[in-house]
């Protein structure tokens, strides 16, 4: 590897995105933005609600408010930046800026990967031990479990984007993407990468494999519960419980496991794009959808937050 002194070589980075056509980027641009309001808009009225709402202070709602931050964040450290690339004419970023997104961006994706462990463990508790519920999934236990995703995701995130800019970089400095995502931007090192590739393999089935197992393993376990229970209405609600987390674990794991687990032979840069969307844009945008039209009691949330609004007018 170079000295430490050659990163000096390159001071800032450009970001292709996905078309060089000024009409096709206003297209792109007017698009996303929708997308982003609509996802920045979703989830905000999910946290609204559950923060105004008392009935809704409980250790799963807890949790999706923490989800819909999470996402709102995990969206915003992308997409503004994208959009204004969309129709300016300059696609620079700095070092700085690349490895500072670079780091949230992954920060924010491993603590949603581990949390939605969490948020299978609160469905496992509250099927497989209803009457102990809010005995074993207390307040305290709810935030130092947040609490510990978080600081896992962050932790884990630094090693990933340290060993990443510590690469030599001197040239070419153009990024085949539309954000700093790590392995489009180890592409332009100037050295093998091959054993930092390893590490970050490893990372990848701790921090990916290994959360989805738990929500399998969760999810059997709930089923199996599910299937003892005699009254068909009270499986169908049992069920109905965990069918949006499973949609939400579905669309948000399957992109990650394949972007992150694949070898580095099969990277291909414009259909990562299109998939980094899926788990990047999307799912922050569905995750609201899957949420409240399959949930009475955020209906209910939503209805009782516009009637006070109405009475007060």
């Amino acid at each position: 590897m170079l000295p430490e002194k050659n990163q000096s070589w390159v001071s800032e980075f450009v970001l292709l995105g996905f078309s060089s056509d000024p009409m096709s980027n206003r297209v792109l641009f007017f698009t996303f933005l929708l997308l982003y309001l609509s996802s920045v808009l979703g989830n905000g009225l999910i946290i609204t609600l559950i923060c105004l709402d008392t009935h809704l202070h409980t250790p799963m709602y807890f949790f999706l408010c923490v989800l819909s931050v999470l996402d709102v964040s995990y969206v915003t450290t992308t997409m503004p930046q994208m959009l204004v690339h969309l129709l300016a004419h300059s696609r620079t970023i700095s070092f700085a800026g690349c490895w500072l997104q670079m780091y949230m961006f992954c920060a924010l994706g491993l603590t949603e990967c581990i949390f939605f462990v969490v948020m299978a463990y609160d469905r496992y508790v509250a099927i497989c031990y209803p009457l102990c519920y809010t005995i074993i999934l207390n307040w305290r236990l709810c935030t130092q479990l947040a609490a510990g995703t978080w600081t896992c995701g962050f932790l884990f995130s630094l090693i990933h984007t340290f060993l990443t800019m510590r690469l030599p970089y001197c040239g070419p400095n153009v990024i085949n993407h539309y954000f700093c995502e790590g392995p489009s931007v180890r592409k332009l090192a100037c050295t093998n990468t091959h054993l930092i590739e390893m590490v970050d393999l490893i990372i990848s089935v701790f921090i990916v494999v290994t959360p989805l197992s738990l929500i399998l393993a969760s999810y059997i376990r709930i089923a199996l519960a599910i299937l003892k229970i005699k009254a068909t209405q009270g499986r169908c609600k049992a069920f109905s419980t965990c069918a949006s987390h499973l949609t939400v674990v579905t669309l948000f794991y399957a992109p990650v496991t394949y972007i992150y687990t694949r070898p580095s032979s099969s990277y291909s840069p414009e259909q990562d794009k299109q998939i980094s969307l899926l788990y990047n844009v999307f799912t922050a945008l569905l995750n609201p959808v899957v949420y409240s039209l399959r949930n009475k009691d955020i209906k209910g949330a939503f209805l009782k937050v516009m009637g006070r609004g109405r009475v007060a007018w």
